[in-house]
């Protein structure tokens, strides 16, 4: 860890902190952070964190100017640098300072001496000059920013590989170090160059023939480029006192950490102990050194094959499983191509759908599933992959009823690590240091992509075989960390992998479509917009293209002369839909553009298109849904999204009543009622909230008479409208300026209105802040149910991330647990529908309610029975209440 590098950049960033003597302590914390962050992340074998030494190095001595143009160390941060390495020393990090070198001259010549012994080393610094040290053995990382970078990942984000980053920089200059470049030669055209002659020598070497300004200024200092080369080139053969070896001895002192958190008020990390627990999100590069051996690899071509693998296979405790399939994007029709299988030592690819000219035979699907059925459908026969609600849509596909899948790298990525990529080939190169080949290198892309069963059988068995293997791998690295954290263990085991099957029937239920409704609907939906075009028409003065933001400008702006409200980055007056709402209070033509476009919006995304969704051989729309989308816990809707139907207006509205029971059946709809007030209710503790709810009282109103200081029966609708947005509001983190916002008035009024709100509700400014200093200390915020909302902004340098970051702490875990409770509910619900027997379906999940197609039959049993299973899914201080609706159709039944 580049210590030097991060100890700026914390103590800029972070708040103010003091200890309880009032020494200053931010950057202490901020490093100290970082470095428990690198420890879990990756249980290094050896650590080292270096910082720059006092005084001169040889670089001064070779360019006078070196960094000269840097201020003074402030002197509340110079006060923190000797508490800070015996903060260091004692949390089991060997500090290492080298005289007349820099912090990164001694990194380079660890990382040089790690990859001649073998070793993998990781590099942690903001100092993009580092990247030069990337290779196959070297991974660059930002812990502030959670950016890594290998040698790709480098190429990506500056346009050259590692071996060109030195030159790259000499052609730009480093402002930091005050090394200048080229001057107006910027990133763009440095990688041009570079690309062009090769290398900043070849730039040189053909200086005379680059045109322009560019190559003017360049002429200017041929002489001068080497030099800065030099000066950005990082030693790899600094003298060191110590060894790899050394480096893997350092153990913590708890008492010395125990007494220096104390000094400081690291009040939290006292509370965990030893100082040895974690207070930072699971980082994106977990262990290069779990990099692990790949599994042997076979094809299994026919049946003899199949039968001896299958042998051995019965008798492994967990098998990696996965599918290669037709329409990966439709799994209701998807087919098999292929399965693959790892355990043990071994991984494998069963081809059974490659019909490529000249394909080597294969067992045919019929027969391959003759002898796996009894396997797959076996739930005491434990199965892994990644998505395993594709893996049984795929089977279900050809009459398989999966049982036994005990694990999901996709699901188990998602709950230790929410804020990171849960694709395979993300989580082997973080978790094992794999990199994996792609589907598309095998297929290609657009329009020149072929169908994975023209894949060459060869190449299509190390792809798979690759991925069953990867599958297991990552499980081995990524599971028993959820599994020593019970809270996690609950999220996964109880939560998200039981609700992945209720999920996966929803899916096959589908929902029956009144395409007829919706297609007559779209008509009176274009004639209203014909109808409101020439309105606006009218109100504008002539006709104008009503998708044309430049021409909406021209007309509002400089025809109307209406009031600019706000502007985009680029200067000019916006047009966005929260500028025509302000301005359609008191003008038509904005009104009548919003009109048009949501009218628009509906006709196209709902009434044109949902019909087109509609699966001809069931006569339903079958839409997926994603458990690893929200941050916050919350399912996604895909292909169609279901759970953006417009409801605001009675066109919207209208859009539900096409989602029809089918005859002899009823839809019903549950919903949770105000369950995110309930859940604040429950957090912060609040009395008064929780009395409101007790009671039965309408909560806004309630809300209102406590602001106003009124009596409930005096409450006017107005003040409950006022009541309702700082209710929404404040549990959406939302500050007096918003609220002043959502109402349309002054800031102070609405400064008053919060103040009084926290003077009757002092659980809930209680909850903020205490939620909001937690999420500093520890980087995560947490639902009811142990659900773990990391936010790696909350400590960032930039005032509107970080005043983002703070909003999600408020808010995350209400949403969370609302999140949590719903897929409780569906499981329960679920779990009763099946030990009854019902041929009741859960057809749909929408936010907090669930929609049911119920057989007239059962109605009265499933009204009662859903409601009690909801409300008793899990015990909070404030009663959870649901609703309950039935009707012909969607829009009645809600």
């Amino acid at each position: 860890m580049d210590g030097s590098s991060y100890l700026y950049r914390a103590f800029h960033a972070l708040p103010e902190l003091k200890s309880p003597k009032g020494e200053p302590s931010g950057a202490i914390y901020g490093v100290l952070s970082m470095l428990r962050k690198l420890a879990a992340d990756y249980k290094p074998q050896a650590r080292a964190c270096v910082f720059d030494a006092k005084g001169k190095t040889f670089r001064d001595e070779q360019y006078a100017e070196y960094k000269a143009n840097r201020t003074a160390m402030p002197d509340d941060l110079s006060s923190q640098i000797a508490p800070l390495h015996e903060a260091v020393a004692a949390l089991g990090w060997p500090v290492l300072v080298v005289e007349g070198v820099e912090a990164d001259d001694v990194i380079a010549t660890l990382a040089e001496r790690a990859t001649k012994e073998g070793w993998r080393t990781v590099i942690s610094t903001g100092d993009k000059d580092l990247t030069q040290l990337v290779d196959g053995r070297v991974l660059w990382i930002n812990t502030m920013s959670n950016e890594k970078l290998d040698a790709e990942g480098v190429r990506a984000k500056f346009g050259v590989p590692p071996d060109k980053i030195v030159d790259y920089l000499s052609l730009i200059g480093d402002q930091i170090d005050n090394i200048p470049g080229v001057d107006k030669v910027g990133p763009k055209t440095a990688c041009k160059w570079i690309a062009q002659y090769g290398s900043l020598d070849g730039v040189l070497a053909h200086a005379g023939e680059i045109s322009g300004h560019a190559g003017e200024n360049l002429r200017k200092v041929l002489d001068w480029l080497p030099k800065a080369r030099e000066l950005l080139t990082v030693k790899r053969d600094v003298p060191l006192a110590v060894s790899l070896d050394d480096l893997a001895k350092s153990e913590l002192d708890a008492a010395k950490l125990r007494a220096l958190y104390d000094r400081f008020g690291f009040k939290t990390w006292l509370r965990e102990g030893e100082g040895t627990a974690v207070a930072a999100a699971p980082s994106a590069v977990s262990a290069p050194a779990a990099a692990r051996d790949k599994r042997t690899r076979r094809t299994l071509l026919d049946e003899q094959a199949l039968r001896d693998f299958m042998r051995a296979m019965q008798a492994a405790p967990l098998v990696g499983l996965g599918v290669q399939s037709t329409g990966a994007a439709e799994p209701l029709s998807a087919q098999l191509v292929g399965l693959s299988f790892a355990f043990g030592g071994e991984a494998a690819y069963l081809p059974l759908g490659h019909g490529y000219p000249g394909a080597p035979a294969q067992l045919g699907i019929e027969k391959a599933l003759e002898l796996l059925k009894p396997w797959l459908e076996d739930a005491t026969r434990r199965k892994l992959g990644e998505n395993l609600k594709f893996v049984s849509h795929v089977l279900a596909n050809h009459g398989v009823r999966f049982a036994g899948g005990a694990y999901d790298t996709l699901i188990e990525s998602y709950v230790y690590e929410v804020h990171e990529r849960h694709d395979l080939a993300a989580l082997a190169r973080r978790h094992c240091g794999w990199e994996t080949t792609s589907q598309e290198a095998l297929t290609g892309k657009g329009a020149s992509r072929i169908a994975f069963s023209d894949v060459d059988v060869a190449r299509a068995a190390d792809y798979a075989a690759e991925a069953a293997d990867c599958a297991l791998a990552v499980h081995e690295v990524v599971y028993p960390q959820i599994e020593k954290d019970d809270k996690l263990d609950y999220i996964y085991q109880r939560i998200e992998m039981p609700v992945q099957q209720v999920l996966f029937r929803m899916e096959r239920n589908g929902v029956l479509l009144d395409s007829a409704k919706l297609e007559a609907q779209s008509h009176e939906l274009g004639k209203e917009i014909l109808k409101k075009e020439q309105e606006a028409y009218a109100a504008a003065g002539g006709p104008f293209n009503l998708g044309s933001p430049k021409q909406i400008r021209e007309i509002l702006f400089e025809r109307q002369k209406l009031p600019v409200k706000k502007k985009t980055p680029t200067g000019e007056p916006s047009t966005d839909e929260e500028v025509l709402e302000e301005l359609a209070l008191d003008h038509p033509l904005p009104r009548l553009i919003l009109e048009v476009r949501g009218f628009s919006k509906l006709k196209s995304t709902y009434t044109d298109k949902l019909p087109k969704s509609v699966d001809p051989r069931t006569g339903r729309v079958h839409t997926t849904y994603s458990q690893t989308t929200a941050v916050t816990g919350r399912l996604a809707s895909n292909d169609p999204n279901l759970q953006n139907i417009p409801i605001r207006t009675p066109q919207g509205r209208r859009i539900r009543e096409a989602f029809i029971a089918p005859p002899g059946a009823k839809i019903l709809s549950a919903d949770y009622s105000q369950i995110e007030l309930r859940i604040m209710a429950h957090l912060s503790g609040d009395e008064n909230l929780r009395r409101a709810f007790r009671e039965g009282e309408d909560i806004h109103r309630a809300t209102a008479a406590e602001v106003f200081g009124l009596p409930l029966d005096k409450v006017t609708g107005e003040e409950r409208r006022v009541a309702k947005v700082i209710n929404f509001g404040l549990i959406y983190g939302m500050s007096s300026f918003g609220v002043a916002q959502n109402l349309g008035i002054d800031r102070g009024t609405a400064q008053t209105y919060v103040e009084r709100y926290f003077t009757r509700f002092p659980g809930a400014k209680r909850y903020m802040d205490e939620t909001r200093q937690r999420a500093r200390e520890l980087g995560y915020v947490e639902t009811v149910f142990g659900r773990r909302l990391w936010l790696p902004e909350i400590r960032s340098g930039a005032p509107v991330r970080r005043q983002a970051a703070e909003r999600a702490a408020i808010n995350a875990p209400m949403q969370g647990t609302a999140a949590d409770l719903i897929k409780l509910a569906m499981i329960s619900v679920q779990g009763f529908l099946d030990s009854s027997r019902s041929k009741t379906k859960l057809i749909m999940q929408v936010h907090d309610e669930l929609v049911l197609e119920v057989p007239d039959g059962e109605l009265e049993v499933v009204k009662t029975s859903v409601k009690d299973l909801m409300e008793s899914v899990a015990k909070l201080d404030v009663a959870l209440v649901a609703e309950v609706g039935v009707g012909d159709n969607w829009d009645k039944a809600h």
